[in-house]
């Protein structure tokens, strides 16, 4: 499949529009090549691949996983990535930390952040202003996760990033963000999600000014789509809306640097060429996006509330069936008709940690301080729930059908306890007034009189 809609002009990828010729159907083996006749035919290391390239294998998993599981992609490059790995340094990782990271003496208690400034100036761009606030597990052990957020003012340019720690999820919450790959161009807005598999190089650009969002580093299996059990064969989300980028190349020959995390340490090298500079590719190790209001939402259609569980859009499994290694849910726009229930989230404690987010909108069980931009973290069994405001409301309002409208929340749920790092931990930067929600929740308990 040719990309017509992506040009190299001047060794730089340009686009014609926003529409980048993407490939339906998640973890489906794709194939796409930017100028014709890229792509070999019939074999995957041919002696001369065609027009001069080298053929490269990209794993996402090892050799010998089973074919269900298997993620591989073969690209077709200017210049193979051994010519990327010489010269390499270390860095200043600025405020990016990964697991295991224990800085914070925080008590164990629910936390939450506003929303973190986006910078002025123009000197700010994604990889510099990336900052992690929590991380849990190993990263070389292949075990946990790290929550971070980025706000940038300026693109990339010349500027690269690998990473080998772990598979990224990005959400973006403020303004569009373009991710230029060796795979191709994705372009997000909020609302969108875009995941880059572990190891696969690429820079991101700015499209309409100043940029904010989360960001999931998943250290462990690849994430792919929960089992639907027994809601069946349709519903949450779908493959199809799942969107591959075609092939897009740079071909060009001037310094650039290309930054590596690994083992929770950051390198870089001086390139004299680009990394972007794959002409095809073939297979279903790749970037992708999701609309996530693409999303179809099931619940409860008489009584109680059900488990977020329904909500999740994308699960990395653990060796423990059931409790994953990171789970992505969402709390999209939808109805609820519940008769006699208390319809937002109950208070509990669960025994999953959870990082939680607000894309856009009005969180129904935390209508004050969470905030568009914001975060809260509660770990494994610390106690949470509606603010008093919800609480009452919920508990007194006429139920009838309602809809819940333009809202986008989500959660970045795993079974280990997140840390929250040095950065995070700053009482300039917490939320200290946030358990007060709580504070007006009043002893309720009437009882009964005694029998005579």
């Amino acid at each position: 499949m040719t990309n017509r809609e992506v040009h190299v002009r001047g060794g730089r990828i340009e686009a014609a529009d926003l529409d980048f010729g993407y490939m339906p159907g998640f973890g489906n083996h794709h194939s796409t090549e930017a100028e014709a006749g890229a792509l070999p035919i019939g074999r995957n290391s041919p002696q001369r691949p065609p027009l001069g390239l080298y053929a490269e294998q990209l794993s996402g998993t090892s050799f010998t996983v089973p074919r269900a599981g298997n993620r591989r992609s073969w690209l077709y490059r200017i210049l193979p990535s051994v010519k990327h790995g010489r010269g390499f340094e270390e860095a200043d990782a600025g405020r990016i930390r990964t697991a295991p990271c224990r800085e914070s003496n925080l008590p164990t208690m629910p936390l939450r952040w506003p929303p973190t400034p986006i910078p002025a100036g123009g000197r700010t761009d994604f990889l510099s202003g990336l900052r992690t606030i929590a991380t849990c597990g190993d990263a070389a052990m292949q075990a946990g996760m790290a929550s971070h957020v980025y706000a940038a003012d300026a693109s990339m340019d010349r500027r690269y990033f690998q990473n080998a720690d772990g598979e990224l999820l990005v959400a973006p919450q403020h303004r569009r963000v373009r991710f230029l790959t060796e795979l191709g161009i994705l372009v997000a807005e909020p609302g969108e999600i875009v995941v880059i598999p572990r190891g696969v190089k690429f820079r991101v650009d700015l499209v309409d000014g100043p940029i904010r969002g989360y960001v999931c580093e998943n250290y462990g299996a690849a994430l792919t789509l929960p089992d639907r059990g027994p809601i069946g064969a349709n519903g949450l989300a779908n493959e199809r809306d799942f969107l591959y980028p075609a092939a897009a190349y740079e071909d060009v020959e001037e310094e650039c640097e290309l930054y590596c995390k690994t083992r929770g340490r950051m390198f870089r090298a001086v390139l004299p060429h680009s990394p972007l500079d794959v002409v095809a590719w073939h297979g279903n190790d790749a970037p992708c996006k999701y609309d996530l209001r693409r999303f179809s939402p099931v619940g409860a259609t008489l009584f109680d509330h059900p488990d977020p569980s329904i909500f999740t859009v994308l699960t990395a499994p653990s060796d423990t069936p059931g409790a994953a290694n990171v789970d992505f849910v969402i709390f999209p726009e939808r109805w609820l008709v519940m008769e006699e229930s208390f319809r937002p989230p109950w208070f509990h404690r669960n025994v999953m940690s959870e990082f939680m987010g607000l894309v856009y909108g009005v969180y129904d069980a935390k209508p004050g301080g969470f905030v568009p931009g914001g975060m809260s973290l509660h770990n494994a069994l610390v106690a949470h729930g509606p603010d008093a405001e919800a609480f009452e409301r919920a508990s007194t309002k006429a139920l009838g059908p309602e809809r819940l409208s333009g809202t986008l929340a989500f959660m970045f749920e795993t079974r280990y306890v997140l840390e929250p790092t040095a950065y995070a931990s700053g009482l300039d930067r917490i939320d200290t007034g946030y358990p007060d929600c709580w504070d007006a929740l009043e002893r309720r308990f009437r009882p009964p009189a005694p029998s005579r």
